[in-house]
């Protein structure tokens, strides 16, 4: 009996098209995007998601030859369904020039005194130089760039090479002063701001930096030394352009005290005089990868652009041949937005056509560091200046099992960090079309787990265009290969590729783009 009020349960709320639609916003067309919602069915999807998450595809790891019939899969999804490819000259894919920085040697010498890599300091990158001296070395405090937050404040680091504390700072009563209460924001986990910290210090125009990490740098370490030792395997990332000559390593204390044998007592800026000298060698391997991009043109305002993004790639074989198929991570985002595209499609071919065109966004390497929407933001098909919203789906096709029994959700992160009102589109549409519960538990600036930074939207975010991230939380075969379509909840995810569909009718078809009134400090 219970399970039969459950299920009727998520019949009556789930995003049921055949409803009748409320009266639509007075900023959008009087057309009604009901039945194009139809056209996303749990068979296509499911269609879709067998093919695409199948053993054939081999885990879809960025570079290796299963992510390459992924991207051809995607491709001639659009070829077929009439939709073109984003850039002029007709080419679905845009290239991501990638490498693999080969595991570096090398040695440190400070004040004459000599530091091995992998037990004092460790990198991950293979840099074009071989070779940096310098005479002193400029402490930056935290090394932070954040609103309200700056160590580079009034700071010249132009040339030079700076030394930083992977912490944060705190205000009298113990707070942070950054998330301004007792839990610490992104910047005191390495493996979320590190590239922030990079990003800071490249575009101060540092030379190099030196990051002391005492809680992880064991850890660091001893990852280096496992990289090593499988034959090499380094870091993944994009291949270098202007930040050639610039380095970046993790040292310990002992190198830290050699440097100034109590940092946290120097004012920020203090110059610190130092017989410098850093060399190692290294080789990298390029890797061929490329982001998949096609484009539904705007009626009325063709130069404003929404983004709706996914990543196509997973994580392909392990070392014992076992495929991780990445059914749901993110093979359910690959597949909604197919099926968000052939909806837009359909009202073109109806004569309604979005207002603002709409730009379908397959990223790669995003399990390799968010490399595809990274590469995207810094060399954009189309301004980003115009780029009104970015919805990003990845994962959206299981139940977090917190939520066992109560299925009718989906997690919503980012839709108020910069746009209060597309936080409050959002909201409208799901009422007026599809009742899910609208989770935020994981939009919290102080969610541990920091999704909010570990998705593709962030780059976007970064670059102040408003976002929402959708996503089903984390389960038990989360980057692993029960990660299989047999396991998706095909209904779900129909429902929730609509809401999103709703909501990018709603943002495309609107008078106004959503309005910025978070602005991430630049």
């Amino acid at each position: 009996m219970r399970k039969i009020l459950y299920l009727a349960l998520s019949v009556a709320f789930a995003c049921n098209s055949s409803q009748k639609a409320t009266t639509p916003s007075k900023e959008a067309p009087s057309y009604d995007p009901v039945p194009y919602a139809k056209v996303i069915t749990e068979q296509n999807l499911k269609d879709h998601l067998y093919t695409y998450a199948s053993d054939e595809f081999e885990g879809r790891e960025t570079g290796k030859p299963g992510q390459k019939k992924a991207v051809e899969y995607l491709k001639n999804h659009y070829v077929k369904l009439g939709i073109p490819a984003a850039q002029g000259n007709g080419d679905y894919f845009q290239e991501v020039p990638l490498e693999v920085s080969g595991m570096p040697d090398g040695s440190l010498s400070i004040n004459d005194k000599k530091f091995e890599m992998g037990e004092d300091f460790v990198t991950f990158q293979s840099p074009v130089k071989t070779e940096y001296t310098a005479k002193e070395i400029i402490f930056a405090g935290y090394g932070i760039e954040d609103t309200g937050y700056s160590d580079y404040k009034d700071l010249d680091v132009e040339g030079k090479i700076i030394i930083t504390i992977v912490s944060e700072p705190k205000n009298a009563d113990g707070t942070y002063v950054i998330s301004g209460t007792n839990s610490p924001s992104k910047w005191s986990d390495i493996k979320i701001s590190m590239p922030d910290r990079l990003d800071a210090a490249m575009k101060k125009g540092a030379k190099g930096v030196l990051m002391l990490d005492r809680n992880n740098y064991e850890m660091i370490a001893q990852q280096f030394q496992f990289m090593k030792e499988r034959a090499g395997d380094g870091r993944m990332q994009l291949k270098g352009e202007e930040e050639e000559d610039f380095f970046f390593a993790f040292i310990n204390e002992k190198v830290a005290t050699q440097i100034s044998a109590d940092l946290e007592k120097l004012d920020r800026g203090t110059a610190i005089p130092a017989n410098f000298q850093l060399e190692f060698t290294g080789e990298s391997e390029e890797v061929s990868s490329e982001n998949v991009v096609a484009f539904i043109k705007g009626s009325e305002k063709p130069n404003e652009y929404l983004v709706i993004s996914s990543h196509l790639d997973h994580i392909g074989i392990t070392e014992d041949g076992q495929i991780n198929n990445g059914a749901d991570d993110d093979g359910s985002g690959s597949v909604a937005l197919l099926e968000i595209a052939k909806a837009f499609k359909k009202a073109e071919e109806d004569g309604n056509a979005p207002r603002r065109s709409v730009v379908f966004l397959h990223v790669t390497g995003e399990e390799k560091g968010l490399l595809g929407s990274d590469y995207y933001t810094r060399h954009p098909i189309f301004p980003l200046e115009n780029t009104v919203a970015d919805l990003n789906i990845d994962m959206i096709g299981r139940i977090d099992p917190k939520r066992e029994g109560d299925r009718n959700y989906v997690y919503l992160i980012g839709s108020d960090k910069l746009s209060t009102e597309l936080h409050n589109l959002s909201e409208e549409v799901n009422k007026k079309y599809c009742n899910i519960e609208l989770d935020y538990t994981y939009n919290d600036d102080n969610d541990p787990n920091r999704f909010y930074y570990r998705s593709d939207h962030y780059n976007f975010a970064k670059n102040n265009i408003p976002v929402i991230f959708y996503f089903n939380g984390t389960h038990d075969d989360y980057h692993r290969p029960g990660d299989t379509p047999d396991k998706i909840n095909y209904d779900l995810l129909e429902n929730r590729t609509r809401l999103i569909f709703y909501t990018a009718w709603e943002i495309a078809n609107r008078e106004n783009r959503p309005v910025v009134d978070k602005a991430v400090q630049e």
